[in-house]
C-alpha cells in the first residue's frame, strides 16, 4: 500500500462506499418505482400519490398505522411495495458515508460514518439532520474514517486495549463526526445543495442538452468506474431530492444517466456484428454477453473491449453516450427508476422516444467504433 498515491487511495475508498451503496439504491428505487407504477394502474395519474394510504384505499387507523391488507386491491400493493422501496433507499446515503469511513478505518469507521450519513439526510426524522445530502455524506464519512483511524492509532494501556474499537472509538469519533457534520458543513454544503437543485430547475431546454451530453461523456469515460459513478450518483441523488411530485428536472437527468449507461456496451455488440473481422474470437463472445449487460443498464459490459483497445474504444462510446444524453434531454423522457435497463422502460415517460435515443446512441457508437478501428487498420 506504500506505493499506491494518495489520489488512487481516495478514489478506492470512495468506490467503496458506491459500491455498497447501489444495491439499496437499486432495490430501493425499482421498488419505489413499481409502487408508482401499480399506483397508475389503480388509480390513473394519481398512482404518483401511491404513498398515500387514502388515495390507494389502504385501512389505517389514527396514527395512520396499516389495519389491512387487501391482496385484491392493486392500490394496497402499491403503498406497501413503494413503502418498502422507501425502506430501502433511506439509507443509501448512510450506507455510502459508512462504508466510506470502513475502507479508511476498518470497523471502527462503520459507526460514525452510518452517523454522518443519517446526519447528511435527516434518517427517521432526526432534528439534527443536516440537509447536505450526498456531498455532505462523502465529506462525513472521510471524516468519520480519518478521526476513527486517528483514534485506533493512540497508545493506550493494555486493560482497555479490548474495548477501544467496540466502544471507546465509535463512541468518539461519533461525536466529533456529528459535531463537524451539524456545527461545520451544515451550513455551506446544504446552500451548495440548495443552489444545485434550483439551478436544475431553472435549466433551459438548451441547458438540459448541455447537462445531457456532459452526463453521458461522464457515464461513458471509464463505465462503473469513479467518473461514471460521479454521474450515477448525481442522478439518483436527484430522485431522492424531487421526493414524489409529478414532474421533476431530476427525473429527466436520471433517465439520461441511465440511457447514456446502456449505451457503450449496446454500440459495442452492435459493432461485433457489423464488422466481426475488427474484433478477436474473445471480443465477439464478449460482445453477445454485451447485448444483455447493455439492456441491463451494466456499463462494465464495454469495460473487456475498452482495455484491449483504449484509444480507440472509450472515445467512440464517449460520443455515442454524448449523443444518447443529448436526445434524452431533447426529448424530455422522465424516469423514477434509479436502475433497471429494459426492465423499467414502462415507467420512462414517452419511452418510444427513449428507445429511439438508445438506438440512435447505439448505433453512432458502433460506427465509430468501426471507423476508429479502419484508420491505420490492414484489415
Amino acid at each position: 500500500m506504500s506505493n499506491v498515491s494518495t489520489g488512487t487511495r481516495i478514489r478506492q475508498w470512495l468506490m467503496t462506499g458506491v459500491s455498497h451503496m447501489i444495491p439499496f439504491v437499486a432495490a430501493g428505487g425499482i421498488l419505489i418505482a413499481l409502487g408508482f407504477l401499480f399506483g397508475a394502474v389503480a388509480a390513473g395519474t394519481d398512482g404518483i400519490h401511491a404513498y398515500d394510504a387514502a388515495k390507494m384505499s389502504v385501512p389505517v387507523d389514527a396514527d395512520g398505522k396499516i389495519t389491512g391488507f387487501n391482496l385484491l386491491n392493486v392500490g394496497n400493493w402499491a403503498f406497501i411495495i413503494f413503502w418498502l422501496g422507501k425502506a430501502a433507499f433511506a439509507f443509501f446515503v448512510p450506507v455510502l458515508a459508512g462504508y466510506i469511513a470502513y475502507a479508511i478505518a476498518d470497523r471502527p469507521g462503520l459507526a460514525p460514518g452510518f452517523v454522518a450519513g443519517a446526519l447528511a439526510t435527516g434518517l427517521d426524522g432526526n432534528p439534527l439532520g443536516t440537509g447536505t445530502g450526498f456531498l455532505g455524506a462523502i465529506l462525513g464519512g472521510f471524516i468519520a474514517g480519518f478521526v476513527a483511524l486517528w483514534i485506533s492509532r493512540w497508545p493506550v494501556a493494555n486493560w482497555i486495549k479490548p474495548v477501544m474499537p467496540v466502544v471507546v472509538n465509535p463512541l468518539l469519533s461519533s461525536l466529533v463526526t456529528g459535531f463537524a457534520m451539524v456545527l461545520v458543513l451544515k451550513t455551506p454544503i446544504s446552500a451548495l445543495a440548495s443552489g444545485l437543485t434550483s439551478w436544475l430547475a431553472g435549466l433551459s431546454t438548451a441547458g438540459v442538452v448541455v447537462v445531457g451530453i456532459v452526463i453521458g461523456l461522464m457515464m461513458a469515460f471509464d463505465m462503473g468506474g469513479p467518473v461514471n459513478k460521479v454521474a450515477y450518483t448525481f442522478g439518483v441523488t436527484g430522485l431522492a431530492a424531487a421526493g414524489a411530485v409529478a414532474s421533476a428536472p431530476e427525473f429527466v437527468i436520471m433517465a439520461i444517466v441511465m440511457a447514456t449507461g446502456m449505451t457503450p456496451p449496446l454500440g459495442l455488440a452492435l459493432a461485433t456484428v457489423l464488422r466481426k473481422n475488427q474484433f478477436s474470437d474473445s471480443e465477439r463472445e464478449n460482445g453477445k454477453a454485451a447485448w444483455l449487460l447493455g439492456a441491463s443498464f451494466i456499463s462494465e459490459g464495454a469495460i473487456p473491449f475498452a482495455a484491449a483497445d483504449p484509444a480507440r474504444v472509450i472515445p467512440s462510446i464517449m460520443l455515442g453516450s454524448g449523443v444518447t444524453g443529448a436526445l434524452v434531454a431533447i426529448f424530455g423522457n422522465e424516469l423514477r427508476a434509479p436502475h433497471g435497463g429494459i426492465f423499467v422502460f414502462p415507467l420512462v415517460s414517452s419511452p418510444l422516444t427513449y428507445i429511439l435515443a438508445i438506438a440512435i446512441g447505439t448505433v453512432v457508437t458502433a460506427l465509430a467504433v468501426i471507423v476508429a478501428k479502419g484508420i491505420g487498420s490492414k484489415n
